[in-house]
């Protein structure tokens, strides 16, 4: 390895399972001290028995790195600050949040309770801007006392935020907020020394396995497309010191492939310069449609 984040502390939240463990193996490979976070539930968010965070962190320190769990709600005020505190008093430092955590709870749009809705919403976008909220303010700090951090943050969306998911409007709903997130906090914190990207990783996880069943199946030998490691190495190039200049910017990731992904941009327009009727609106926007690109379609349709 490279040890392209060699003495970096590093925040990974939902990384006792698939992306996120990925996330913390590869930071640790790459000289990363991490902060193992994962609550340990259930795929809909429920409460489990288990403690995968400490797991993660034992496999991180048997390989002869460094790690420490964190098993905060990072859903909460409390256990945000928490899990920055416990990357500055284990390390005495922080330099990169990589916010990973979620979990699911599909269902069609008519079936929707509201308490699926508010549990999807909470993991993934409340549990984006807490810990940003107080990563930001820490980096903030340090650069009012002179001491300017290298700093990088990576939101994890989805295809579903960039496209829409059938089945999931809540998780779509929230991983679309994820990606204004992602836009605003890039502009708002670069004056601190902080760069803030997203990633909409493909790849075979719990939350994954049962969506793409018959396509994401491992291979018996060869490149596997669909490891969740193989999103990893992006996630850490952007968390270190060596994406520096790269803010703002949504990568989707699956196997070997990377794409920038490029947002809403005006299209085909027109100017009245006054008013219209309904009829003349109409009118306009069936016309500015034949010119404009199709959307593409909706995971599922």
């Amino acid at each position: 390895m490279s040890g392209i984040c060699a003495e970096r502390v590093v925040v990974v939240t939902g990384a006792g399972r698939g992306l996120g463990r990925a996330h913390a193996l590869a930071f640790a490979a790459e000289g990363a001290r991490v902060v193992v976070n994962d609550l340990g539930v259930g795929l809909d968010g429920t409460p489990h028995p288990d403690s995968p965070a400490a797991r993660v962190a034992d496999e991180i320190r048997e390989a002869g790195g460094e790690a420490v769990a964190h098993t905060g709600d990072i859903t909460t005020p409390e256990g945000a600050a928490t899990l920055v505190t416990t990357a500055l008093r284990t390390y005495g430092r922080l330099d990169t949040l990589v916010n990973n955590a979620g979990f699911l709870r599909d269902r069609m749009l008519v079936n929707l309770t509201d308490d699926d809705w508010d549990a999807v919403v909470r993991v993934h976008l409340k549990g984006h801007f807490l810990p940003l909220r107080h990563a930001a303010a820490h980096w903030r700090a340090e650069t009012k006392a002179g001491r300017p951090p290298a700093a990088r943050v990576v939101n994890t969306s989805s295809g579903a935020g960039l496209l829409g998911s059938l089945g999931q409007a809540n998780y779509s709903a929230a991983k679309a907020g994820i990606l204004a997130l992602t836009l605003v906090a890039a502009a708002e914190l670069a004056r601190y020394g902080v760069q803030v990207n997203a990633i909409a990783p493909v790849a075979r996880t719990r939350m994954t396995e049962r969506t793409f069943a018959e396509t994401m199946a491992a291979p018996a030998t060869g490149f596997d497309p669909m490891a969740p490691d193989n999103v990893s190495p992006l996630v850490v190039w952007l968390g270190s010191p060596a994406s520096a200049g790269v803010t703002g910017r949504v990568f989707e990731a699956e196997g070997g492939r990377i794409t920038v992904m490029e947002g809403w941009r005006p299209g085909p327009t027109a100017d009245k310069g006054a008013r219209r009727t309904p009829a003349e609106a109409g009118e306009t926007a069936r016309k500015l449609l034949t010119e404009a690109e199709p959307p593409l379609p909706v995971h599922g349709t």
